[in-house]
């Protein structure tokens, strides 16, 4: 087969290229700017142009494979929707990929690709293995792709943009968070809300659902999923009554567990979590009983609750204690996911893709967690115009928290500007006198001159391009 990638520099695009490519088809694409990502494809021997040019475009495409993020207009998209080649989204061939498979699948407005990561990290320490397509890089792996073919199960960030996650149907699922996002697409938070439904009324009635605890409530605090029928797990006596639903939904088949790191009233949730040395230590508690004093290397706080729910799924698929326990001390994170560039005694820097304010507040409050009293200034890039103006608001408290605040100007990705939304109109939202508005180039003259203690960068845009560059510069520094 040749396929050719529409957007092949992307996260989930350039993992399902890599695993074509290592499959033994022919693999080519177009992305519109070079990155680390299209190096490293190019260097394992995939063809990748950056022009817009439909005579690039080979000959012979058995299957063109495309992302939401290509704008229709693009040359080579009208082009080869004239020349009548198959075309499918990314989506869809994920979907048909894991069709077949014990496809365990995580979707959540947040927290799903450390916790897919750590749940593909974790199976494949054990004699089950798995394959895995990954929204990020792991740093186990030092790839988004891991091909396991003596294995039955494939893990996969199911993502809920444009109703992706729908072509999935998974032997398990879990879903870490439901806030509002990408209402550009559903219009409302309900509508959202039912799209996840429909995605965990997918699973295998032979698998399991998991869920963290509180997030399929409406307004009014009821349910949007009937517990106490057959649906859930009932031999560990776990019972739920939150109230009724108020109107028709899809309703998962499949066995339900839920999940927290705070409180006690899931199925899996976390105790005794605390901070020696920058690692954090949490007693797991299980329907099987508990397990102490399991650790997470260099964790954010936030870490806790995605480790429960990746030990849920894996003690699920057999793993046992020690496998457990190996697993989640050996983890070493995800790339641009609470990313330490610098650990040194005079100055941390961690990179991180925070771009919703739920986000931003979690590693903030992690920052402050690990260095009490440090002076932590944040570099934030805005990702879409119609996410900044939806939450403006909340990115202006929240970033608050911050004691020296940058910002730089808004990564459009896919969308036309919207007139007033800007960095500076944030900005001005902000009620503290630390804060800036700076391009790449001066962000770089000005972090160090603030003298941090701690330095963050947050931002799901190209900020990436600027992290090796800061990181040389503030290592310059310390010297």
């Amino acid at each position: 087969m040749r396929y050719y990638f529409l957007g092949i520099g992307g996260i989930g695009m350039s993992a399902l290229a890599r695993f074509f490519h290592r499959r033994g088809d022919a693999v080519s694409g177009y992305d519109r700017t070079p990155s680390p990502l299209t190096d490293e494809l190019q260097a394992e021997g995939i063809d990748v142009h950056f022009d817009d040019n439909p005579d690039r475009i080979p000959v012979d495409v058995d299957l063109v494979v495309y992302t939401p993020a290509v704008p229709e207009e693009t040359l080579e998209f009208q082009a080869l929707k004239t020349r009548g080649v198959r075309m499918e989204k990314r989506s869809q061939v994920l979907g048909e990929v894991t069709r077949g498979k014990k496809c365990i699948a995580v979707a959540g407005s947040h927290g799903k690709t450390t916790t897919t990561t750590l749940i593909a990290h974790l199976l494949s320490g054990a004699p089950c293995g798995c394959s895995a397509f990954l929204g990020g890089i792991s740093k186990n792996f030092d790839s988004n792709l891991v091909v396991d073919n003596k294995s039955d199960y494939v893990v996969v960030e199911a993502d809920e943009y444009d109703r992706s996650f729908l072509q999935l149907h998974p032997h398990m699922a879990v879903v870490t968070a439901t806030d509002p996002d990408h209402l550009d697409i559903y219009g409302t938070h309900r509508n959202m809300l039912e799209a996840y439904l429909q995605f965990a009324s997918q699973v295998d009635a032979d698998g399991r659902l998991f869920f963290k605890e509180g997030i399929f409530e409406d307004e009014d605090g009821d349910s949007l999923i009937e517990f106490g029928s057959h649906h859930h797990d009932h031999e560990h006596g776990h019972h739920h009554d939150h109230g009724h639903r108020h109107s028709a939904l899809p309703l998962p088949c499949a066995p339900i567990s839920t999940y927290t790191a705070r409180g006690i009233e899931a199925d899996y949730y976390a105790i005794n979590v605390r901070n020696y040395g920058g690692n954090l230590f949490f007693d797991l508690r299980t329907p099987d009983g508990v397990l102490f004093d399991l650790e997470l290397d260099g964790a954010p706080l936030v870490n806790v609750e995605n480790a429960v729910a990746a030990s849920a799924v894996a003690l699920s698929c057999g793993l046992d204690q020690h496998q457990l326990r190996h697993g989640l001390k050996t983890f070493a994170g995800v790339r641009r996911r609470f990313d330490y560039r610098i650990r040194e005694k005079e100055l941390v820097y961690i990179d991180d893709y925070a771009h919703h304010p739920r986000e931003l507040a979690s590693t903030i409050e992690a920052v402050r967690y690990l260095y009490p009293g440090k002076r932590v200034v944040g570099i934030f890039q805005p990702h879409l115009y119609s996410r900044t103006r939806d939450f403006a608001d909340d990115f202006a408290r929240v970033l608050q928290a911050l004691d020296e605040v940058v910002l730089m100007p808004i990564y459009p990705a896919r969308e036309k500007p919207i007139l007033g939304v800007t960095s500076s109109m944030l900005l001005r939202k902000m009620d503290t006198m630390s804060k800036y508005l700076c391009t790449a180039d001066q962000v770089l003259e000005l972090v160090p001159a603030l003298c941090p203690d701690v330095v963050l960068t947050l931002g799901a845009g190209d900020i990436d391009r600027l992290v090796p560059r800061l990181e040389t510069v503030l290592r310059e520094n310390l010297l």
